[in-house]
């Protein structure tokens, strides 16, 4: 009884790749890094999650595909022997969430609403250092990928 309107509740996970521009594109399909690569070839692909402070930025390899659920940026070329500074990782923190946002405020239909949860830096973690692939002598194994050395902060809400 009433006026009753509805929305497709099915959820597509999506691969989200953050142009330099700061544009957010989503493959709902399996699509290859050299599909984005003609489409922007001053660039490289990275994925965020193997994105860490002082270490240096690698691309994903051509043939790999990018994978739904993922975040993945597109990159300048002068910045793959670079090591990625805490306030250049700021900065693609931000175009992401810009992006991200963008997209989320567009959409008709929402379930609910998403939140970021706060996180912070262990300051005893070590960093690990890493230093540009020099022509490829792992025989062809892809390391392993792991995500940030990162802990939830949670307090109490007094009443």
């Amino acid at each position: 009884m009433g006026i009753c309107s509805s929305c497709d509740s099915t959820h597509v996970a999506t691969a989200k790749l953050i142009l330099h521009d700061g544009r957010l594109q989503e493959f709902p399909y399996p699509v290859k890094a050299s599909y984005v690569l003609q489409k922007n070839p001053m660039c490289f692909i990275c994925n965020a999650d193997e994105m860490d402070f002082d270490d240096f930025v690698s691309a994903i390899e051509e043939d790999e595909e990018l994978q739904p659920g993922q975040l993945y940026f597109a990159l300048p070329l002068s910045w793959l022997n670079h090591p990625l500074q805490a306030e250049e990782m700021a900065a693609l923190a931000v175009k992401a969430s810009s992006a991200l946002m963008k997209t989320t405020a567009s959409e008709k239909c929402r379930r609910g609403s998403k939140a970021v949860t706060p996180f912070a830096f262990s300051e005893g973690s070590p960093r690990r250092k890493v230093s540009p692939a020099t022509g490829g002598g792992n025989g062809g194994e892809k390391r392993g990928r792991g995500r940030g050395k990162f802990k939830a902060v949670l307090s109490s809400i007094p009443e």
